[in-house]
């Protein structure tokens, strides 16, 4: 259970402030727990402190920044069931979700203990024309600074440990902000590295409200800003964020093309996962699925068939595959768009149906192209099918979207393999299983309106690093 409140964490110390922020069971509706909700001048302090311990964060050794990694992954083994029923009472995540998403948490900072020690630099010949005779150059990467984070609700503890990790690994004090809705999984984190050797100041876990948070954008101390998150608020971020890097992982409406040569059960058994694990509430979340004409009325059967049969409840069962969406409204949101859908020629294939926050495991065909369902990312157990006659045609489906995060493709030709690795315009191609999946350890992002910038930890470090070139010429080196 949870505690019955929580503190921020502010310079590497918790801070029980005041009890401001009600967090709710997404189940029941009731108030689970309080945490301290920070201020703006409680974050300016922390921009300050983590500004303060740029050059002891730096000077860590890398033995020494595995080993703070290496405590946390120690640590979230032993509280696993706590992590994970956590997230389960904030987020309405299924338990074997929850589980899902801490073992995740641990791999990815079990990666940046690992990484920490393999930052690699360059060697290079400058002799390219005879003037440069005698050159040659060495480059290294270097912490970037301060670093801002923004993390979501739908992975609060995964998506956060993505930003928090390879800061750690590369040397960069940083200051967080975890959604608001779910900020219990980050707090957590920051009690176990309040138990490590990191400088003073070098994190800051702050919960607080969105009109408070302008700082995390605007202050120039901030070297980077990473933020995870909806579309419309990454790119205004990023229109407000002035001089410093930024990456944005953003959503989208990820496509899944189901080839007349794939495993039939398999696909559908996957696209269950795909477009409905944690109630579709993911980026990468299966929102359209684009089948070939030859199989489309068998195929969309079993979707439907296997669809009704995914159990809705009480996300601490064990047998509950959809729990509740994050807030009621957004249920309503997807039955409005379900509804409009259907008001302009849609034909629902299975589910449409509200319960309160609860939203029905549901396909609808005949969705007309610019219709929400289609056009915007829905995040929510709901995905379109239509069918296809070419496979180019069904790239072509694929890419007429302002999304481009990852896709999806069922086959068995290697043609067609590298023909969408060539041309779709997305992150990241997944064949023989859905776009949802995700390791993290991979270069992950996305394109277009899904984003700039990639996360998995070696690639994370390259956006919180810079190249420092030294430049040596050896005739002033030799002896005469």
């Amino acid at each position: 259970m949870l505690k019955a409140a929580y503190p921020y964490y502010l310079g590497n110390k918790p801070v029980a402030a005041n009890a401001d922020l009600a967090v709710t069971n997404k189940y029941t509706g009731e108030i689970a727990t309080r945490v301290a909700l920070a201020d703006a001048n409680t974050i300016d302090q922390a921009i300050g402190l983590a500004d303060g311990a740029r050059d002891a964060c730096r000077k860590m050794s890398s033995h020494a920044r595995a080993a703070v990694c290496q405590h946390v992954v120690e640590q979230m083994l032993e509280r696993f069931d706590e992590l994970a029923t956590a997230l389960t009472i904030e987020a309405g995540k299924p338990i074997k979700d929850a589980r899902g998403e801490v073992s995740r948490g641990i791999d990815t900072f079990r990666l940046a203990a690992e990484e920490a020690t393999r930052i690699y630099g360059e060697y290079q010949s400058l002799d390219i024309s005879p003037r440069a005779t005698g050159y040659e150059a060495v480059i290294k990467r270097v912490p970037i600074g301060v670093c801002s984070f923004i993390s979501p609700f739908n992975f609060p503890i995964n998506l956060a440990a993505h930003k928090m990790a390879p800061a750690i690994a590369c040397g960069c004090p940083w200051v967080l902000k975890p959604a608001s809705r779910t900020p219990i999984g980050a707090i957590i984190i920051g009690e176990i590295l309040a138990e490590t050797d990191l400088p003073s100041g070098a994190f800051s876990i702050l919960p607080c409200s969105r009109d408070g948070a302008d700082l995390f954008t605007t202050d120039d101390r901030f070297k980077l800003l990473s933020f995870t998150g909806s579309p419309d608020v990454g790119w205004s971020l990023k229109a407000k964020a002035g001089k410093k890097k930024v990456v944005l992982e953003l959503g989208g409406n990820a496509a899944c093309i189901v080839d007349r040569d794939c495993d039939v059960d398999y696909a559908v058994e996957r696209l269950m996962i795909g477009a409905f694990y944690q109630s579709g509430q993911s980026c990468i979340g299966v929102q359209r699925v684009l089948i070939h004409e030859s199989i489309y009325d068998d195929f969309k059967a079993k979707l439907a068939l296997a669809a009704a049969k995914l159990p809705v409840g009480d996300p601490m069962n064990e047998d509950t595959f959809i729990g509740p969406l994050i807030t009621e409204n957004d249920a309503k949101r997807i039955e409005s768009w379900v509804g409009d859908a259907v008001a302009s020629g849609a034909k629902v294939l299975c589910g449409g149906k509200r319960d309160g926050a609860f939203f029905d495991a549901t396909f609808v065909e005949d969705v007309p192209r610019d219709a929400d369902l289609t056009c915007k990312e829905a995040f929510g157990p709901v995905a379109t099918v239509e069918p296809f006659a070419t496979f180019e045609q069904a790239c072509e489906r694929v890419n007429d979207s302002v999304f481009g995060l990852q896709a999806g493709v069922f086959t068995r030709d290697m043609h067609n393999v590298f023909y969408a690795w060539n041309e779709l315009d997305v992150g990241g191609v997944v064949i023989n299983d859905v776009p949802s999946f995700r390791v993290d350890s991979m270069p992950y992002g996305g394109v277009k309106d899904s984003g700039l910038g990639r996360e998995g930890i070696r690639y994370a470090i390259e956006d919180m690093t810079e190249p420092r070139l030294l430049v040596l010429n050896r005739v002033g080196l030799d002896p005469r």
